[in-house]
């Protein structure tokens, strides 16, 4: 798989990456099984035959099992871990975090960041974190705050690099004023089916600006890796019976797929691996079969036209 260079860091990196989210599905406190085990090691052997290693985490997910999971592969694999780039994000609480009172909210606080960092790298068995993210924009936020755990999770050596998800340009900046260490990436939906922040640079001026555009032309212009979650809209293009506004739209990808020979899950990444932006998408499927067909993108070239016109097929309309 061809590899691009994290702006800003020494980390080359595969242009597809795989998102952890689902190893586990019981977001409880249950003990990770057997099952799940050997579910994850086939998942993990299956990324990296097709050309993936960077592994994208959260603290969150499934309650801290995904995890776990993934630091029993490293386990059972010693010499993954020199391998592959590992990325986890921080600053999501759950309703009742510590207390049965405590609101779902969000937490960048110094304390918060540095116990999550702790307890990803004990859930892991690793040493160090490649990248760390701050998961959803906290209005609580204090820059200064997040500088001082930064530097402190950077000194310790226990995270390399940092970033953002779900964040716009606005808020980027007034964190990176603070800041020692650049954010390298933002991770943030993006796809085919939301496609906003590629599409509302059509529509400066006119109706229906969102000013969506603006954070990926930031992270351009500020060398910021954009990573697409959810880049396949949960198989709503690409799978099954698509809702009925999305007909021609799930039409136009399959003919484009059956004219490549490929599968329809890699012309959806591949319209997000055109955009110059150098976007990396992140695919989460728990189907070993669904990950080596949408790895396929790594291949397939679109023409400016191809693009447009899936883009033209999901507005339902062309080019203003």
């Amino acid at each position: 798989m061809k590899t691009c260079r994290i702006p800003h860091t020494e980390l080359d990196v595969p242009r597809i990456a795989y998102g952890c989210m689902q190893l586990s599905r019981a977001w409880d406190d249950t003990a990770i099984t057997a099952a799940e085990i050997s579910a994850t090691l086939k998942l993990v052997e299956t990324a990296l035959e097709q050309g993936i290693a960077l592994f994208d985490h959260a603290d969150i997910y499934a309650r801290g099992k995904s995890e776990q999971l993934f630091g029993e592969a490293l386990r059972q694999i010693p010499e993954l871990r020199g391998r592959i780039v590992l990325q986890s994000k921080c600053g999501i609480r759950v309703a009742g975090d510590p207390g049965a009172g405590s609101p779902a909210r969000y937490d960048f606080s110094r304390g918060h960041i540095v116990r999550s960092v702790e307890g990803t790298l004990k859930r892991l068995d690793t040493d160090h974190l490649d990248l760390l993210l701050l998961h959803r924009p906290d209005p609580l936020m204090e820059p200064a705050e997040v500088a001082r755990a930064f530097d402190h999770l950077q000194s310790s050596g226990k995270v390399l690099h940092f970033g953002v998800s779900n964040h716009s340009a606005a808020q980027i900046s007034l964190l990176q004023e603070q800041l020692e260490q650049p954010l390298v990436v933002n991770q943030v939906e993006l796809s085919l089916l939301h496609h906003r922040m590629i599409s509302d640079g059509l529509l400066f001026n006119q109706p229906g600006d969102t000013g969506a555009g603006r954070t990926l032309d930031y992270c351009r212009e500020y060398g910021i890796l954009v990573q697409a979650w959810s880049p396949l809209a949960g198989g709503k293009l690409s799978a099954g019976t698509p809702a009925k506004e999305l007909h021609p739209a799930a039409e136009r990808v399959a003919r484009l797929a059956e004219a490549k020979g490929v599968a329809s899950e890699a012309i959806l990444l591949a319209w997000l691996l055109k955009h110059p932006a150098g976007i990396q998408p992140i695919i989460g499927t728990t189907n070993p079969q669904r990950l080596v067909a949408s790895c396929q993108a790594d291949a397939v070239e679109l023409s400016r036209e191809e693009w447009y016109a899936l883009l033209e097929a999901v507005r339902g309309t062309g080019a203003p």
